[in-house]
C-alpha cells in the first residue's frame, strides 16, 4: 500500500488537511496553526501568553504539549534558550513575564517542578522525595501535593537554575524514534500570589501616612489573588514495535501510554457530556483535574510530524486535539481573604492605637508630674506662707499681748491718775473754798481795821479836841492850878489807863492780824504750790493724753496690720482651699482618665476577642443563619420559613452563636451595628447584616431594630445592593423580621414587596430565592395584605421562582400559597369576601396540580391545604372542576399521608354543592 502524503497545513485558514486515503482528506480546524519553521516568541505569544496574562489577573491557568514523541514537545515547553534568548522556550518566557509583571514587595511568585514517572509522583527540585501523595479538598475540589517542594524565585537566572536542575533530574532515554525521548510527564507549577486590583497602591500610601492617618476607616477586609499556572510537558505517546522499546524501556512505555490513555478517556468524556468523568484512573489525570472542564484556561499544543510512516499516530493526535476543543472550561477568580495582610492591618491599627494611647498617656503623665509638681511647689510655698503667716501671727499675737498688757497697765496709770487728778480736784475745789474763806476773813480784817483805824481816827480826833479843849481849859484854868493839876494828874492817869487798854488792844489786833497774814501767806503758799502742782499735774496729764493718744494710734496700727494679716492669712486660706479643690479635682479626672483609658483598653481587647469569635462563627454559615428559627408557627397561619438545619451543628453552638451576637450587640450598641449597614467597606457591611439578620430571628430584639431603624437600611440594601450576599442576607433579615404582623405591615407600605419581587427577577441565586421566598410566604399569611401583594407583583414573582427548581424555593412557594389561600378562605367563610381566589385569577391552580404528586412531603402537604382551602370558596368550584383540580382534591381525601388533610378534603366535598352535584352525576 503507498504511503499517504504528509498533513498539509493552511496556516491563514487555521485548518490542517489530513489525507485518509488517496482520494479523500479531512480538514480539521485548530485556534491556530504553526508550520515547523515558527519562531519560539510567536508561538509563546499566540498560544501560552494569554493564559499568563489571565494568572496574572488571578486566574488559573494551564499550558500543555501533547503528540507523538519526538515531535518537538520538551523543545516548546522547556526549552533552556541556552544558545540565545530566541530559542527558550514557553517555561522561560512564561516566568520571565510573570517576574516582569509582578513587584517583589508585595507580590509572591512560587514553582515546583515534578515528573509523573511509573505512576509515581517525583520531586525534580528534591529528587529524594518520591512517590509524593495527591491530597484533594473535599469542598473546593482543589487538588495540592503537600510534600513538594516550594521555592520562591527572586529573578529569572534563579529560574533558570532552577529549571536547569530539574533537567538533569528529568528520566530521558535514547529510542529508536528519539535519541533524548522523555520518560516521564513533566509539570511545572508556578503559584502566583497577588494583592487585589489599586491594593499595592493602598498600601504604599497607608505606609507613607501610617502616622497621620486614620487606620480605622481603612479600605476593608484585603483579598488576595491567588492563581495557578501548570505548563505541562507530556511524555510522547509511543508504539512499541516503532519505539523498540524493551525492558524497563517497555515498562515506561506502558506506563506512559497508560497515563495518556486515560487522560484521553476524559477528553472524550467532556467532549460528550458523559456525566462521569473517569479522572481518578490515574494521576496525571487527577492532578489536570482542573485544566479540563474545571475553572482553569487551559491552551494546549498538539504537536505532529511530518513523516507520512506515523499516519495513524498523526491522526490520533488530531483527533485528541479536536475532542479536546469541544471541552468547555469555566473561568473562576480564586480571590481569597488576605488574613496575613489583614492581621498585619490590623496589628499596625492595635500598634498605631497602642502608641497613640501610651502617647496621650505620656502627655497625661507629663500634665500629671507638672500638675504634681506644681501642687508640690504651691503646697511648699502655702506650707511656707503659712509658717510665715503663723509666725507674724505670732509675733503680732504676742506684740498685741504685749500692747494689751502695755494698754491695761496705761489704763490702770491712767485710772489713777484720774483718782489722783479726782483727789487733787477735790484738794484744789477744798483750796478753793479755804481761799474763798481766806477771802472773806480778809474783808472782815479789812473792816475790822478800817474800824479800828475810824476808832483811832476818832480817838486820835477826841484826843485832839481834849488837847485843844485842855489847851483851852489851861488858858482858862490857869488860875486854878492846882484844879489844873488834880484834872491833868487825872487825865494822865485816864490817858495812861486809855493808852494801856488801847494798846493791849492794838496789840491783840497786829497779833491776830499777824496770825491771820501768817495763816493768808501759807494759804497763799499752798494755793501756790496747789497750782502748782496742778499745772504739772496737767502736764503730766497732757503728756499722758498724748501718750494714750500716740498707744491709741499705735494700736489703730497695730490693728489695720493685724486685720491686714488676717485678710492675707483668709486669702492664702482661700487659695490653698481653692488649690486643694483644684488638686482634687485633677485627681478624679486623672483617676477618670485612667479609668476610661483602663475600659478603652479593656473594650479594644475584647472586641478583638469577639472580632475572633465572630468570625470563628459567623463566616462560616453566612446561608444558614437565617435557617435558625422558625419565621411563623403554622398553628397561627403561618408555615415554618426554611427547614432545620441538616449539618451536625448542635443547638449547643447555635445557642453560643447566639449568645456571641447578643454580648456584641449589647456592647457594641445596636444603633452602631445598624450604621455599620451604610459602611462603604463590603466586608464590614456584609458581617453587620448578618448580626442584624441574627438578631432579627429573635421575637424580642424585632420591634427594636425596626424602631432603630433597621428595616428601612435592609430595604435600602435590598434595593440598592448588586452584591449576591447581601441581597441574601438582606432578604433573610427581612423575612425573619416579617414574622410579625406588625412588621409586615410596615414592610408593604415601605415598598418591601415592590424590592422582593425585583430582586427575584433579577437574581438566580438559590438561595437568594429562598430567603426572598420565604419573606413572601410570611406576608401571604396576613389577609390584610392580599391585594397589595397582588398590586405590587408579589404574587407573580413568587411564581416565578418555581423556574429555578430548587427544592428549597418551591417548597416556600408552596407555604406561601397555603397561607395566602388559608386566609383567603377564612375571609370567605366570615363573609368578609366574595368572587374567584386572586390565586386561581394568577394561574396558581394548574402549577399546585401538576406538582401535587411529585414533590417532598412537605412541599406536598403545603400543596395540599391550598387546594383544600381554596376549594372551599363556591367561587372557584368551576375551576376545579375544568383544571381537574376536583379528582386532586378525592385523591387528597383518600390518600394524603396526614389525617387533618384528609378530614380537611373530606369536609371540603361535603359542604360544596356544585362538588356534590358533580359527584352526583359522576
Amino acid at each position: 500500500m503507498p504511503e499517504l502524503p504528509p498533513p498539509r497545513l493552511m496556516t491563514k485558514m487555521k485548518r490542517l488537511k489530513l489525507r485518509k486515503n488517496n482520494w479523500n482528506s479531512d480538514s480539521y480546524k485548530f485556534d491556530e496553526v504553526f508550520t515547523e519553521s515558527a519562531s519560539q516568541k510567536r508561538v509563546y505569544e499566540v498560544v501560552a501568553k494569554p493564559v499568563v496574562e489571565s494568572v496574572l489577573n488571578g486566574y488559573n491557568g494551564t499550558v500543555m504539549a501533547y503528540g507523538q514523541t519526538g515531535t518537538g514537545k520538551t523543545y516548546t515547553v522547556g526549552r533552556l534558550g541556552k544558545e540565545g534568548t530566541s530559542e527558550r522556550g514557553i517555561m522561560v518566557r512564561a516566568l520571565e513575564d510573570i517576574i516582569s509583571n509582578t513587584s517583589p514587595a508585595f507580590d509572591v511568585v512560587e514553582i515546583s517542578y515534578l515528573q509523573l514517572y511509573l505512576e509515581s509522583i517525583q520531586d525534580l527540585l528534591a529528587p529524594e522525595k518520591n512517590n509524593i501523595p495527591i491530597v484533594e479538598d473535599p469542598k473546593t475540589g482543589g487538588v495540592s501535593l503537600p510534600g513538594a517542594t516550594v521555592i520562591k524565585i527572586r529573578d529569572l537566572d534563579h529560574f533558570q537554575h532552577l529549571l536547569q536542575i530539574g533537567e538533569t533530574n528529568r528520566h530521558a532515554a535514547n529510542t529508536k524514534m528519539n535519541t533524548e525521548s522523555s520518560r516521564s510527564h513533566a509539570i511545572l507549577m508556578v503559584f502566583v500570589q497577588r494583592p487585589a486590583q489599586g491594593k499595592v497602591e493602598n498600601e504604599l500610601s497607608s505606609q507613607e501616612s501610617e502616622c497621620g492617618s486614620d487606620l480605622a476607616s481603612g479600605n476593608g477586609v484585603p483579598t488576595l489573588l491567588k492563581s495557578k499556572l501548570l505548563i505541562v510537558d507530556l511524555a510522547g505517546s509511543e508504539r512499541i514495535d516503532k519505539s523498540g522499546s524493551n525492558g524497563h524501556l517497555l515498562e515506561e512505555a506502558k506506563f506512559i501510554n497508560l497515563s495518556l490513555t486515560s487522560l484521553g478517556k476524559c477528553i472524550n468524556a467532556l467532549a460528550e457530556k458523559s456525566p462521569h468523568i473517569p479522572t481518578r484512573d490515574s494521576k496525571l489525570t487527577r492532578l489536570l483535574r482542573d485544566s479540563f472542564g474545571g475553572s482553569s484556561r487551559t491552551s494546549l499544543i498538539i504537536t505532529i510530524g511530518p513523516s507520512a510512516r506515523h499516519h495513524a499516530e498523526t491522526a490520533s493526535t488530531i483527533m485528541f486535539g479536536q475532542r479536546a476543543m469541544k471541552v468547555v472550561n469555566m473561568v473562576k477568580l480564586k480571590e481569597e481573604v488576605d488574613y496575613e495582610s489583614f492581621c498585619r492591618k490590623l496589628e499596625n491599627q492595635v500598634d498605631y492605637h497602642t502608641a497613640e494611647i501610651e502617647k496621650l498617656q505620656k502627655l497625661r503623665d507629663d500634665d500629671k508630674k507638672e500638675m504634681e509638681k506644681k501642687l508640690t511647689d504651691c503646697q511648699n510655698s502655702f506650707a511656707e506662707a503659712e509658717k510665715t503667716i503663723t509666725a507674724r501671727s505670732d509675733l503680732l499675737k504676742d506684740e498685741n499681748t504685749l500692747l494689751e498688757s502695755e494698754i491695761r497697765s496705761l489704763l490702770e496709770e491712767l485710772k489713777l491718775q484720774k483718782e489722783r487728778n479726782d483727789l487733787m480736784s477735790a484738794t484744789v475745789a477744798h483750796l478753793e473754798m479755804s481761799l474763798n474763806q481766806c477771802k472773806k476773813n480778809e474783808v472782815e480784817d479789812f473792816t475790822y481795821q478800817k474800824a479800828l483805824m475810824d476808832t483811832t481816827h476818832m480817838y486820835e480826833k477826841k484826843i485832839l479836841e481834849l488837847t485843844g479843849r485842855l489847851e483851852d481849859e489851861h488858858a482858862c484854868a490857869e488860875s486854878a492850878h492846882e484844879q489844873l493839876a488834880i484834872a491833868k494828874k487825872l487825865i494822865s492817869d485816864y490817858q495812861k489807863s486809855i493808852q494801856i487798854e488801847g494798846q493791849k488792844e492794838i496789840d491783840e489786833l497786829r497779833m491776830k492780824l499777824q496770825e491771820m497774814y501768817q495763816l493768808h501767806e501759807k494759804t497763799v503758799n499752798e494755793f501756790q504750790s496747789l497750782r502748782t502742782e496742778n499745772e504739772e499735774l496737767l502736764s503730766e496729764k497732757i503728756e499722758g493724753q498724748k501718750e494714750i493718744d500716740e498707744l491709741r494710734m499705735k494700736s489703730q496700727e497695730i490693728c489695720l496690720l493685724h486685720q491686714k494679716t488676717v485678710d492675707e492669712f483668709q486669702c492664702m486660706r482661700t487659695e490653698n482651699e481653692k488649690l486643694l479643690s483644684e488638686k482634687v479635682t485633677l485627681s478624679e479626672e486623672l483617676h477618670m482618665a485612667r479609668q476610661k483609658l483602663y475600659a478603652e483598653e479593656q473594650q479594644r481587647q475584647y472586641l478583638e476577642a469577639e472580632l475572633v469569635k465572630s468570625k470563628k462563627f459567623v463566616p462560616d454559615n453566612d446561608i444558614d443563619f437565617e435557617e435558625k428559627k422558625p419565621y411563623m408557627e403554622e398553628n397561627k397561619g403561618r408555615a415554618t420559613f426554611g427547614q432545620r438545619h441538616k449539618s451536625s451543628q448542635s443547638q449547643e453552638t447555635i445557642y453560643g452563636q447566639r449568645t456571641t451576637i447578643t454580648k456584641i450587640c449589647e456592647e457594641v450598641g445596636l444603633q452602631k451595628i445598624l450604621d455599620l449597614l451604610r459602611s462603604e467597606d463590603l466586608d464590614v457591611q456584609i458581617q453587620a447584616l448578618k448580626v442584624v439578620a441574627n438578631l432579627a430571628a429573635e421575637d424580642l430584639n424585632q420591634e427594636k431594630i425596626v424602631e432603630e431603624g433597621g428595616l428601612d437600611a435592609l430595604l435600602m440594601l435590598v434595593g440598592s445592593s448588586q452584591n449576591t450576599t447581601i441581597q441574601r442576607v438582606a432578604s433573610g433579615a427581612i423575612a425573619n423580621l416579617a414574622m410579625s404582623e406588625t412588621n409586615q405591615g410596615l414592610i408593604m407600605k415601605k415598598g418591601g414587596g415592590r424590592l422582593l419581587a425585583d430582586v427575584a427577577s433579577r437574581t438566580d441565586d438559590p438561595q437568594t430565592l429562598r430567603m426572598v421566598a420565604g419573606a413572601f410566604a410570611n406576608l401571604c399569611g396576613n389577609e390584610r395584605l392580599h391585594a397589595m401583594l397582588k398590586e405590587d407583583g408579589s404574587i407573580k414573582a413568587l411564581m416565578g421562582m418555581v423556574k429555578s427548581g430548587n427544592s428549597d424555593v418551591i417548597a416556600q412557594v408552596a407555604r406561601g400559597m397555603a397561607n395566602f389561600s388559608k386566609c383567603e378562605s377564612r375571609r370567605i367563610i366570615e363573609g368578609q369576601r366574595k368572587g374567584r381566589s386572586l390565586l386561581i385569577v394568577e394561574g396558581v391552580l394548574t402549577w399546585l396540580i401538576s406538582n401535587s404528586t411529585n414533590c417532598p412531603p412537605s412541599t406536598r402537604r403545603h400543596i395540599e391545604l391550598a387546594l383544600c382551602h381554596l376549594a372551599q370558596n363556591e367561587d372557584n368550584a368551576q375551576d376545579f372542576i375544568s383544571t381537574g383540580a376536583l379528582k386532586e382534591l378525592i385523591c387528597i381525601s383518600n390518600e394524603s399521608s396526614r389525617e387533618d388533610i384528609r378530614n380537611l378534603a373530606k369536609k371540603t366535598l361535603k359542604l360544596s354543592p356544585t362538588f356534590q352535584a358533580k359527584l352526583q352525576k359522576v
